[in-house]
């Protein structure tokens, strides 16, 4: 843990908070992003067919905060003001017991995945982790983290959980692969931060989300150092592509007539993200 960073982006996010669903969805516009489908770069995600209904799921989560704010969002104590709950440090045994309700109601209100947890997880353990870190080596982490969790909580932005590395022959360890980029990795350190190159797989709500926080995906030994990387990216940063993984039965949401699509109008989403 003491080698791991936690790198600052260069990128503003959404301009403006995000008050509602709808503004949410027009926040994702006009990102640039590098997408593939089916073998096929999808020039403006939000206006696809199939990885709509996945960001419909995301913005009833920004909706809910609104028609419920009790169950949907919490006072933060870091700005004062009220915060969507997925962007809510858990104080407490009733902090989480409403986290957990809030996960439940989003449930029966969409039937899919609604994208948001694993970056809420992510915060919340971040908290917990960069403040002990801090406490035994005299780092600076803690603030840093706070500092990035007040910007993403004003810009009422979504946050994505990137974990899960490719692995290759998983009797190895990531050092120890023979292609270095099976798992994200520290390729530059500079005085701005450092640079990383890898994928990471089966990535839920990544091209929906705002920032995406990658983390280690096992544990990890000395001659991992340069794996050891906690860090917030940009989803629009330089560089990256992403792979958008098939469902059993997307190209329903593709097809025109009267058809028993199912969920028509939520559903999940994962995608492969390489750098």
């Amino acid at each position: 843990m003491k080698d791991q960073d936690v790198i600052a982006a260069h990128s503003v996010g959404p301009s403006k908070p995000i008050r509602s669903g709808a503004e949410y969805v027009e926040s994702l516009r006009g990102r640039q992003l590098k997408v593939y489908l089916m073998g096929e770069r999808v020039e403006e995600p939000v206006d696809h067919a199939i990885i709509r209904p996945s960001i419909n799921a995301v913005a009833r989560t920004y909706d809910l905060a609104n028609e419920d704010p009790e169950l949907a969002s919490a006072v933060s104590p870091l700005t004062g003001d009220r915060v969507n709950r997925f962007l809510h440090i858990s104080a407490s045994s009733a902090d989480l017991v409403m986290q957990n309700k809030m996960q439940r109601r989003l449930g029966q209100l969409t039937g899919t995945c609604f994208q948001r947890c694993v970056g809420m997880d992510a915060l919340n353990s971040l908290h917990s982790v960069t403040h002990d870190l801090d406490q035994k080596y005299r780092t600076s982490y803690h603030a840093r983290f706070t500092s990035f969790l007040v910007r993403v909580q004003r810009a009422n932005a979504v946050i994505g959980g990137a974990m899960t590395d490719v692995k290759g022959d998983r009797g190895r360890s990531p050092s120890q692969q023979a292609d270095p980029d099976l798992f994200l990795h520290v390729v530059r350190r500079t005085p701005d931060g450092v640079y990383v190159s890898g994928a990471k797989a089966h990535q839920t709500g990544c091209l929906n989300s705002h920032w995406l926080i990658v983390m280690p995906t096992m544990r990890l030994e000395a001659a991992d150092k340069d794996y050891a990387i906690v860090g917030a990216i940009p989803v629009d940063a330089e560089g990256i592509t992403y792979i958008y993984g098939r469902q059993s039965c997307d190209t329903r949401s593709a097809e025109d007539g009267d058809i028993d699509a199912g969920n028509a109008q939520f559903s999940g989403q994962e995608a492969m993200i390489i750098r």
